[in-house]
């Protein structure tokens, strides 16, 4: 009779354990990744196309797969408020490559590792966004959200998600 109090009282105890610990963010199955934002582009904001410097304001998404070889076209780049980039061209990701989707107009290059949105307003907020990738299929492959006071210890306004 003990020991069935004594295993309900773990058992209660350890559900209890499990109620207060914080839950995880999850992990998606996506060989494309969200590595990190430059949110809050150097100098004075200025979403001036010819003297701006949205372009100074950029993500970068890496490939992580070891094996795989993954096309952008059809993915899509949003912020919590519902702006949104698609990659409307094809542009491989071998493994380990990245790209970096910078702000303002530019010519992409593979070469480069570049893609411009050929806009010259900022998509990323400097105190507070969420970052969302999803799939050219419209699965969600990675989402990150953030607040200067509380992710950017050097305040540079770059953070990094995925080394």
């Amino acid at each position: 009779m003990r020991s069935r109090f004594a295993l309900a009282a773990i058992a209660a105890g350890t559900l209890g354990v499990c109620a207060a610990a914080p839950a995880q963010a999850a992990e998606y199955s996506s060989a494309l990744k969200i590595r990190g934002v430059q949110y809050d582009a150097p100098g004075r904001d200025s979403n001036s196309c010819t003297s701006g410097n949205t372009r100074s304001e950029y993500l970068t998404v890496k490939n992580y797969s070891s094996t795989t070889t993954v096309n952008l076209k059809g993915y899509v780049v949003k912020d919590a408020t519902g702006n949104r980039f698609t990659f409307t061209r094809t542009h491989y990701l071998q493994p380990g490559d990245y790209i970096k989707l910078r702000g303002g107009h530019g010519t992409d290059s593979d070469a480069n590792n570049v893609v411009y949105r050929d806009n010259c307003n900022f998509l990323w907020n400097n105190d507070r966004d969420t970052i969302y990738l999803y799939k050219s299929s419209g699965s969600r492959a990675d989402v990150h959200s953030y607040t200067k006071s509380g992710n950017d210890g050097n305040r540079d306004g770059y953070i990094t998600f995925h080394g």
